[in-house]
């Protein structure tokens, strides 16, 4: 992993630090792929540590750097972001980029074991073990990570810690898909890179994940309640359910007349910040 090349594609100087975009091959997924990341300034001077950033349908790289307001204060804390792409690109598959939320833009974080889609779809491991490795090749990272997202993301984030208890300080989301194998979005998607046998399903369902009792790991949520996918898509309810089974600690906000858009997440990075921070040491 540490002999790959990156490619910075883009730098722009932001409160001290530096928002950049790489461009590397991809060995996991077999194809070019570009991430982002906000390197604070107090990386030129010692290590820091990593706050994984998975965004939801649709978005690529960029979205959250540009949109969720978050430099400010991860220049204030010393918080390294890294924000991955949302599925492999260049592969053009039949179908992949016919509905957006299937295929391009659309990777949902798992390990596609079906063809055409295994040969390229492997989000999962991209995102927990060749990316991570990238980074601590190229940048001054320490060995604490915390990891957080939104909606495809949010469930992503969620299925990464709960799956590897003890890997991550700490996680969040926001208004993550929590329970895929029983809504459309994660059924469409399972269905096609997993395969009919729903077994195969439950180790990337985050509910199903709380109930089997390998993780205690606190889950920070934070759900707006005004969310058009609130009911059908994301479920937080069984998340709820699912924590008071297994004792596992939950935050779950529900905020008012928020939706599922930018202007939600930009409204309360701060707080899921703050609270990375606590975990990696870094405020009291």
């Amino acid at each position: 992993m540490a002999t790959q090349q990156l490619e910075q594609i883009a730098a722009n100087k932001s409160f001290g630090g530096w928002h950049k975009r790489f461009r590397h091959h991809s060995d996991v997924l077999d194809c070019d792929m570009i991430f982002g990341v906000y390197i604070p300034p107090q990386a030129e001077t010692q290590p820091v540590p990593v706050l994984w950033w998975l965004s939801g349908l649709t978005c690529n790289d960029e979205n959250f750097l540009q949109k969720a307001g978050a430099q400010r204060l991860a220049a204030e804390l010393g918080i390294m972001i890294v924000c991955p792409d949302t599925s492999p690109r260049g592969t053009d598959f039949p179908g992949e980029h016919d509905s957006y939320d299937f295929g391009s833009g659309a990777g949902f974080y798992v390990n596609a074991t079906q063809k055409p889609w295994s040969s390229h779809y492997r989000m999962y491991d991209y995102v927990t073990e060749e990316l991570p490795a990238l980074v601590k090749a190229n940048f001054p990272v320490s060995e604490q990570e915390s990891i957080s997202g939104h909606s495809m993301g949010g469930h992503g984030a969620l299925i990464c810690a709960l799956k590897q208890p003890g890997r991550y300080a700490s996680v969040s989301a926001f208004a993550p898909i929590a329970n895929p194998i029983a809504c459309p979005w994660g059924e469409k998607a399972f269905s096609n890179y997993l395969g009919a046998d729903q077994a195969g399903w439950i180790e990337y369902d985050a509910c199903e994940l709380v109930l089997n009792g390998k993780s205690k790991q606190e889950l920070f949520v934070d759900q707006g309640e005004a969310d058009n996918f609130l009911a059908e898509q994301l479920k937080p309810d069984r998340l709820e359910k699912a924590c008071h089974i297994q004792g596992v600690p939950l935050i779950l906000r529900r905020q008012p007349d928020y939706d599922h858009s930018y202007f939600f997440i930009a409204t309360f990075i701060d707080d899921h910040l703050r609270y990375h921070a606590r975990y990696l040491g870094l405020i009291d």
